[in-house]
């Protein structure tokens, strides 16, 4: 695996993982100006368990992780949520550096997606991400081919999002349980080879002036109606 990094944002990675680099904060590797978040040392004898961090008990814990999760090794709150991932994926394509990306891969933390998928250029800005990408697994695809091979050997659903005259309303249309939901490049949208290996192009109503949303918005729209069909039983 190569990581990269552009000095001019300091923030670029591959669709692998993050750029190595020093962490001036140690363990908790995630604070920000501002006011302090988190929880100081433990207090009190420590507790027992494979999953809790020495140095986040003996230092604090300045991460923006849930309470739940305070104290607790970053390989371990990864391997707890694996085993409550949702089932579908999202897919965003990137052949002229999207800075949507990493807004994507946020909002795929925050509902728990089972992956991001990059198809296109391996380079991204993780600045969006506010360091969710370190608990989010996020695969590469070089080509759309390659991408759709691999949802059909998943036997994943591969949903575009997008504004066609023949797209479909994604407020009521029936969302499989197991899809990847794909957004296209900010601009031209959904490439022709990504279209034509969606099962259906699903779009998001709309009442203002604008023509379209922003792409990572989009995303947000999309993957909040997957959770309300599939977590919460809501029908179309």
């Amino acid at each position: 695996m190569t990581h990269t990094e552009d000095p001019a944002d300091g923030a670029e990675q591959t669709a692998d993982g993050p750029a190595e680099r020093p962490d001036p904060t140690g363990a908790a590797g995630e604070t920000t100006a501002g006011p302090e978040i988190g929880v100081g040392p433990w207090e009190g004898p420590w507790p027992e368990g494979g999953h809790w961090d020495p140095e986040l008990l003996r230092g604090g814990d300045r991460r923006n992780v849930l309470d739940h999760y305070r104290y607790w090794r970053h390989e371990a709150i990864v391997a707890d949520l694996d085993t409550k991932r949702h089932d579908f994926h999202v897919a965003i394509e990137n052949w002229q550096h999207d800075f949507n990306i990493g807004t994507v891969v946020r909002t795929a933390n925050a509902f728990l997606a089972k992956e991001v998928h990059i198809v296109g250029r391996r380079r991204w800005n993780r600045r969006g991400a506010m360091v969710t990408d370190r608990y989010q697994h996020i695969r590469h695809h070089a080509t759309v081919e390659e991408f759709a091979a691999w949802a059909e050997g998943e036997g994943l659903a591969v949903l575009g999002v997008d504004l066609f005259p023949d797209s479909q309303q994604l407020e009521t249309y029936e969302l499989p349980r197991y899809c990847v939901l794909v957004l296209g490049q900010e601009g031209p949208g959904l490439s022709p080879e990504m279209r034509a290996a969606a099962e259906a192009t699903l779009s998001i109503e709309q009442f203002g002036s604008t023509r379209s949303i922003n792409a990572g918005s989009a995303a947000a729209i999309a993957m909040h109606a997957w959770i309300r069909r599939h977590v919460f039983g809501q029908r179309p």
